[in-house]
């Protein structure tokens, strides 16, 4: 398997990193998988990573030529431009049956060459709208660690290049050489859920001289009551139809899905910072039973509560609630 990874001023250091090690462990964990790793550049020679480090001399662009699986492992933040040079590289390398990743933003350049165009396609998650603007044909999948269409594969910031270069050796070598390689480096070889997980959702809305915007912040104290639409309209002064017109038009969402939001992030602090049973978080951030809220709470992260907790709790005061 020869893979070609894409080097370029200002990468960081890590993004470069992810592949190399991933892929240089299946050889090292079996000597019959011969897996080279090739660094390479638009212009050969040398490149300076984000951090400062200088690499090279690395390949040029006739790494690509025969390369099994091309790689970008990372890319300028959006709205940074794509060489012309790098799309004509991946589309002809994907033409002769090329493997072709993007990890992170590198989504960006496999959209800007035409890969992604009517599939879906994974980045990190603070450039899913960008990803989304640019190349409107292409469906963002904003949950996702990473995609895999068997020639083209994306994934989700930082961490989950690891995901989907494990994922590769899975599909190539099977779960046990992909387990062998994960134990290697101490990582999960299949990580739970995706990544919007790991999505901080900050609360924002109207200001509060606006009724909605009042509705809001009184409701944010009571998530542990029933709120429907009609406590909320009166809340508010205002018609059941009035009310929910209003506040799609202020915030883009429905009063019961802005409400189910801020439920789900409110059970997100409490797992992460407290140590109460899954009902009583489930009881206090308003849902009537614990089933509930793990149906919930699965449909909107992919991970139940429990592995949620495993993964993010902090060391938690018996008892208390947080703040």
């Amino acid at each position: 398997m020869r893979i070609a990874v894409l080097a370029f001023d200002g990468v960081t250091t890590f993004h470069l990193a992810a592949p190399e090690l991933v892929f240089g462990e299946v050889g090292r964990q079996d000597a019959a998988a011969d897996w080279v790793t090739t660094l390479w550049a638009l212009d050969g020679d040398s490149v300076r990573t984000a951090e400062g480090y200088r690499l090279g001399p690395v390949a040029g662009p006739e790494a690509v030529a025969d390369a099994d699986v091309v790689v970008v492992p990372s890319w300028h933040p959006p709205p940074a431009p794509v060489d012309p040079r790098l799309c004509d590289l991946l589309v002809a390398a994907h033409a002769r049956g090329a493997v072709v990743v993007g990890l992170c933003l590198g989504a960006f350049p496999l959209a800007a060459a035409g890969l992604l165009d009517g599939r879906r396609a994974a980045t990190h998650w603070l450039a899913t709208d960008q990803l989304a603007a640019q190349h409107p044909t292409t469906v963002v999948d904003a949950t996702a660690l990473y995609v895999d269409h068997g020639d083209v594969l994306t994934s989700a910031g930082t961490a989950a290049s690891i995901d989907a270069c494990l994922h590769l050796v899975r599909t190539r070598l099977g779960a046990a050489a992909a387990a062998k390689v994960a134990r290697a480096l101490v990582v999960a070889p299949h990580r739970e859920g995706g990544q919007a997980q790991y999505i901080e959702r900050p609360v924002a809305g109207p200001a509060e001289d606006d009724p909605v915007g009042r509705v809001m912040a009184w409701a944010l104290t009571r998530l542990d009551e029933p709120l429907p639409v009609e406590r909320l309209a009166e809340h508010a002064h205002m018609s059941r139809r009035g009310f929910v017109r209003h506040f799609r038009r202020v915030t883009g969402t429905t009063p019961a899905r802005w409400v189910l939001s801020r439920r789900l992030d409110e059970a997100r602090a409490l797992l992460e910072t407290t140590d109460w049973s899954i009902g009583r978080v489930a009881g206090a951030c308003g849902f009537t039973s614990a089933v509930t809220f793990r149906q919930a709470f699965v449909a909107q992260f992919a991970v139940p509560p429990s592995s949620y907790r495993r993964q993010f709790a902090e060391p938690a005061v018996p008892g208390r609630r947080p703040g």
